[in-house]
């Protein structure tokens, strides 16, 4: 595993053949404030950079074995993008040399005899830079996991915009955008739009008798129900109030609408939830409105949303615990 010390002088790792040369480079780094390692060859130099990578690698390029140019080659593919600077030493000051160094990954390059002043200010330079980098891709990061964040936060606002956190359907505003969009839809086909509203019968004295943590358990019992009666996919079932549920039906006549009514008063009286302050069953029973309108110029979405709330009241006058369709 790689590891680099943090906290502590940049690491220089020195790479010669020659110990002589090798000594006389760590003194100087050492002289600079640089902690030092010593590799004597191409291969010990892969070695060290595979179980403790350095900040700065000073290689020499004419060695044995494995000179300069391939270890720098090896060094790049092994370590990617956490390769450090390369500095390649180098008695040779020709134009192919020079260009074959860059070529295999070097960093920059210094001559032999050494310039302990010119490399100095090379071994800084190339350092800062690394260290400017690092903080670049640290920022990047920073940023990168933020817009994840965000994102994460958006998709998590827009869930509880579409869908209702306790009984997980769809809430009354999502529900109210998608009537809209059918609406106009079915307009320009001349087909009929349906609208079913349910309303649970003396909800609020099963919520006085049962506890309002009871009361949410069956408000999502009821939503299952209610999701579970539908007849298509296209049909939208949302928690459109406290205690009542709406269930958009496009392309459906009244009949048909009537018909997924009734599966849904049947099914959920049929769950046989206990209501015992119920006025007009022992189990929790449903009122239901059902409306249908062809969409024209001429009418609108509120129309048929006020003939449904009519049709609900209706059922609830005549006794509850039934259908009323207008």
């Amino acid at each position: 595993m790689i590891k680099s010390d943090q906290n502590k002088p940049p690491l220089i790792l020195v790479v010669d053949d020659e110990k002589t040369l090798r000594l006389v480079l760590k003194r100087a780094m050492e002289k600079e404030g640089y902690r030092v390692q010593e590799a004597c060859g191409g291969q010990h130099c892969l070695d060290i950079c595979q179980q403790h990578l350095p900040d700065m690698v000073l290689l020499d390029a004419m060695m044995p074995a494995m000179d300069g140019f391939s270890c720098c080659a090896k060094m790049r593919e092994a370590l990617g993008e956490n390769c450090p600077p390369i500095l390649m030493i180098t008695v040779l000051d020709d134009k192919e040399s020079v260009n074959k160094a860059f070529q295999v990954g070097a960093t920059d390059y210094i001559t032999k005899p050494i310039d302990y002043v010119k490399l100095s200010l090379r071994v800084s330079r190339l350092l800062a830079s690394r260290g400017a980098i690092a903080g670049l891709q640290q920022q990047i990061q920073k940023e990168c996991l933020l817009t994840v964040q965000m994102e994460t936060s958006n998709r998590e606002l827009q869930r509880h915009a579409l869908f209702d956190s306790l009984t997980q359907l769809a809430t009354y505003r999502y529900f109210s955008e998608y009537l809209q969009r059918e609406w106009k839809r079915l307009q320009g086909v001349q087909l009929p739009l349906s609208l079913i509203l349910c309303n649970i019968d003396f909800f609020e004295a099963y919520n006085d008798t049962y506890g309002y943590e009871a009361g949410n358990e069956c408000l999502c019992q009821i939503a299952y129900t209610i999701n579970n009666s539908k007849r298509r996919s296209a049909d939208l079932v949302a928690r459109y109030k406290g205690d009542e549920f709406a269930i958009a039906l496009p392309n459906t006549s009244a009949e048909t609408a009537f018909g997924v009514a009734e599966a849904i008063r049947a099914a959920v009286k049929a769950s046989g939830i206990i209501h015992a302050d119920s006025k007009v069953s022992e189990h929790l029973t449903l009122s239901i409105g059902v409306a249908s309108i062809i969409p024209s110029e001429q009418l609108s979405i509120n129309m048929l949303i006020t003939k449904a709330e009519k049709a609900l009241n209706q059922a609830k006058i005549q006794g509850r615990d039934r259908i009323f369709i207008l």
